[in-house]
């Protein structure tokens, strides 16, 4: 599996991005898709996650002001996100999950695309 991030940029606060992450390769056995974040100095964390033919999370941090979704003809993901604020200055990173058994999990991962918002 493949994943290819892009969408991110610069931004000034208030303003809105939307993020792609494409998948290739064999991805018939991906039963979820999320994007992650990472920031300097911090750790890599959730963003908003999509299980197949199940309801979203989102961060508390996020929630209500992004969104996420997926065209599954085009194997895409989004990320919707507005009211940006510099807090959300990261890497976002796509991740698909791939089920190997019970409570058993494969993570893929894109290669990151940089989101910077200005005061």
């Amino acid at each position: 599996v493949q994943l290819q991030a892009s969408g991110g940029g610069l931004v000034q606060a208030g303003g809105s991005l939307r993020l792609s992450c494409v998948a290739s390769g064999n991805t018939f056995s991906i039963n979820a898709m999320g994007w992650y974040r990472q920031a300097p100095g911090k750790e890599r964390e959730l963003v908003a996650r999509l299980p197949f033919g199940d309801s979203t999370t989102y961060a508390d941090s996020v929630r209500g002001r992004f969104t996420i979704s997926r065209d599954a003809a085009r194997n895409t993901l989004y990320l919707q996100m507005n009211s940006l604020k510099p807090e959300d200055t990261a890497v976002y990173y796509c991740n698909a999950e791939w089920p190997l058994g019970v409570g058993v999990i494969d993570h893929y991962w894109g290669q990151g695309t940089q989101v910077t918002v200005s005061s």
